[in-house]
């Protein structure tokens, strides 16, 4: 019985011996065939070339990027983009087509197969702008998508610091704006322009809060702008987004030494949002002009009342034509006016964006005032 025993236990030893057991390759992948050497592709290029890429480092605005792969002992290749994009290709070549609007970096990133399905990968960044779609048939033809950070981008915005009428600004505001990047930035894909209690000192004026006014540097007759925020929650602020004549000669505005020979209301101006300082869910769409036959003053406007105006993001647009200007908020008129002879809106306007503290709108400031932010998610021009 003993020696029985015994030689069960050595089959069971001997089979145990002879079984092949299997291991892990050291290779990222197993070959196709179990009895083949690995092959490894060697020598991988990635080059990616933008559509208009000749006109403009960063393309032609429609998103589209030529890739080709190229490698030793490849098969095939596997293109793979950060949104979770993947795409196979025989011969290495690929275009891809970007969706994102604004000027943005990827990472593009090719793997080379082999025949025994071993790979190699190169990744490769690219920098590519996106047109956002039409609107109403208007196509593009400015924005800033503050997709970058840090000072605001000085090629298309300029600070306007100096009080027009001497020591202050008009209608009784409170503040001194600044260039510093305490009262405008950006960051995290949105400006920020930001108000602060604070004793400030320009040109031996002191105040006692700071905040930026940004003039756009692009003027242009017609069309329509959009500009998504989220307003300041805190009392006695006034923020404006706003158009101007570039004929103004206001002191200390961009356009007053090339265009401005007339003075306001005379230049015209269009209030697409202006944020009610002791009421911050009632917002105001308004005009407001100098006859140009008998220089008489004109206005014209309408408010509305909405519910999350500093804790949402929402559309603030102007749609204005050779006969009549419209305000809309998340795409819904809430003033129109016809333009009629005399009004002075057939010339050339630039984009203002301020907050203003105290004044006719912005009522009185608390004093427990320390700050408030405004954030901007983009501005637009379409024509």
């Amino acid at each position: 019985m003993r020696k029985f025993f015994y030689f069960i236990v050595l089959i069971i030893i001997y089979l145990g011996c002879t079984k092949d057991s299997g291991g892990m390759s050291g290779n990222t992948s197993q070959p196709s065939d179990p009895g083949s050497s690995s092959v490894i592709p060697t020598n991988l290029t990635l080059d990616i070339s933008l559509k208009g890429q000749q006109e403009n480092p960063h393309g032609d605005g429609s998103g589209i990027v030529y890739i080709t792969a190229s490698a030793n002992n490849a098969s095939y290749y596997n293109f793979r983009f950060e949104n979770g994009d993947s795409f196979n290709s025989q011969d290495g070549n690929l275009t891809y087509t970007f969706t994102e609007p604004g000027l943005n970096q990827y990472l593009v990133t090719v793997l080379a197969f082999s025949p025994t399905n071993d790979y190699d990968s190169i990744s490769k960044p690219i920098l590519i702008r996106v047109s956002p779609p039409s609107v109403d048939g208007r196509d593009l033809v400015w924005s800033d998508e503050f997709n970058y950070d840090g000072p605001l981008d000085s090629s298309k915005w300029h600070h306007q610091v100096i009080p027009i009428f001497g020591e202050n600004w008009a209608n009784g505001e409170q503040q001194h704006y600044t260039d510093r990047l305490d009262n405008s930035y950006v960051s995290d894909g949105t400006l920020k322009i930001v108000a602060k209690k604070e004793q400030y000192i320009f040109r031996g004026i002191t105040k006692n809060y700071t905040s930026a006014r940004l003039n756009s540097k692009y003027a242009f007759k017609y069309g329509r702008v959009d500009i998504r925020a989220k307003l300041p929650s805190e009392q006695g602020t006034w923020p404006a987004f706003w158009t101007l004549g570039a004929n103004i000669n206001e002191i200390g505005n961009y356009f007053g030494s090339t265009y401005g020979n007339v003075g306001w209301p005379l230049c015209g101006e269009i209030d697409i949002m202006e944020q009610n300082g002791w009421n911050k869910n009632n917002l105001i769409g308004h005009i407001h002009w100098g006859d140009t036959n008998t220089g008489d003053y004109g206005n014209n406007g309408n408010n509305i009342q909405i519910q999350n105006a500093s804790s949402e993001f929402n559309l603030y647009s102007l749609i204005w034509t050779e006969s009549s200007i419209k305000i809309l908020f998340n795409n819904q008129p809430f003033f129109e006016v016809d333009i009629v002879a005399g009004m002075p809106y057939n010339n050339l306007h630039y984009i203002l964006l301020n907050i203003a503290m105290g004044g006719n709108l912005g009522g009185e400031i608390p004093t427990n005032f320390n700050s408030s932010t405004m954030e901007l998610d983009y501005v637009r021009i379409y024509q």
